[in-house]
């Protein structure tokens, strides 16, 4: 059931009207999308789906006054390496971006072609623009979170299952702002009396070995980083903890609705309506070194009922009144 129903607000600066103007003229402008997820994930094709959704409604067609060119990762850093080279070879306007995997890959290979990426944490401390406000060079976007609120993950997951004692941190150690998000979580573990684990994986292979090493020992959880692997391999990881019954905490939504536990993190549907905006002015003759990044104002608490009582855990009402939306 719904709790509350709330649209992510990321400033005024990347609105988009509900009605399109007149159709841009001139010649058909290219826009290339380099995502890092599988072709066939249906929340990244939920995602593209939004984004083009949104730049029909600024007067941007695919197919008629623009061209978008896709391309898949599936959260394969060689993949998306070729792939970067690939759409930069195809001179486009613009490229829309999907996390640091991507980013890191095409900053290598262009420093003019304007880029606007969507889930990133902490753009400026990961170096990938040089401050939120005034990002400089040819890249801008939206933002998941500062590193600090990764920290809040900690705190949620041992209100949902207070008898959690250790946590390993998936996160995969290629992606540059996970460091960052992991010393966010190391800093606050001494408030919350937790022993904390890095479990570095890039694959599926990687994902089984370094939970069931971790589950051999009790009272364990898991906080799940945002990051393709994981994203890509969450059907995984659900069905990991579940069997070897460990508490789990995402930053996604649709974590939850596969059968996870719990979820606090940015609606990114609506993110990447957001960076159609974005898209649309660079097409229009504005630099990403002049629009700001933008950061999301609230998160989602997302909870899982039925998954909670499978794991005998009862959720406090507290966080019941907290939460946007309770999967039953």
């Amino acid at each position: 059931m719904k709790r509350r129903t709330f649209i992510t607000l990321l400033g005024g600066a990347a609105a988009w009207p509900v009605v399109a103007g007149a159709q841009p003229a001139g010649r058909m402008r290219r826009i290339g999308v380099l995502s890092a997820f599988a072709e066939g994930d249906p929340e990244a094709q939920g995602n593209v789906t939004a984004f083009r959704q949104a730049l029909e409604r600024l007067g941007w067609t695919d197919g008629g006054n623009v061209r978008i060119d896709y391309r898949w990762g599936s959260a394969d850093a060689e993949r998306i390496r070729a792939y970067a080279i690939e759409l930069v070879g195809l001179k486009p306007d613009v490229i829309l971006v999907s996390t640091a995997l991507v980013l890191q890959s095409l900053q290598q290979l262009t420093r003019s072609v304007p880029i606007i990426f969507t889930q990133i944490s902490d753009p400026a401390g990961s170096g990938f623009v040089a401050s939120q406000s005034h990002p400089g060079g040819n890249v801008t976007g939206f933002t998941l979170a500062e590193f600090s609120m990764y920290g809040k993950l900690l705190e949620v997951l041992k209100e949902i299952a207070p008898q959690v004692t250790r946590v390993a941190a998936v996160l995969n150690p290629d992606q540059t702002p996970q460091a960052g998000m992991w010393r966010a979580i190391e800093a606050a573990a001494p408030s919350f009396k937790v022993q904390l684990t890095a479990a570095g994986v890039r694959n599926a292979t990687e994902i089984e070995r370094a939970i069931n090493a971790f589950a051999l020992e009790t009272n364990g959880g898991l906080i799940v980083l945002p990051n393709p692997v994981n994203s890509g391999n969450r059907k995984l990881i659900i069905t990991m903890a579940a069997q070897h019954r460990l508490p789990a905490i995402y930053t996604f939504p649709f974590f939850v609705k596969d059968g996870g536990l719990i979820s606090y993190g940015v609606d990114l549907g609506d993110q990447y309506q957001q960076a159609a905006s974005y898209v649309d002015r660079i097409l229009r003759g504005e630099k990403p070194a002049d629009l700001p990044v933008q950061a999301p104002t609230k998160y989602q608490l997302v909870i899982n009922l039925k998954t909670a009582k499978a794991l005998n855990l009862e959720v406090p009402p507290t966080l019941l009144a907290r939460a946007d939306e309770v999967i039953e």
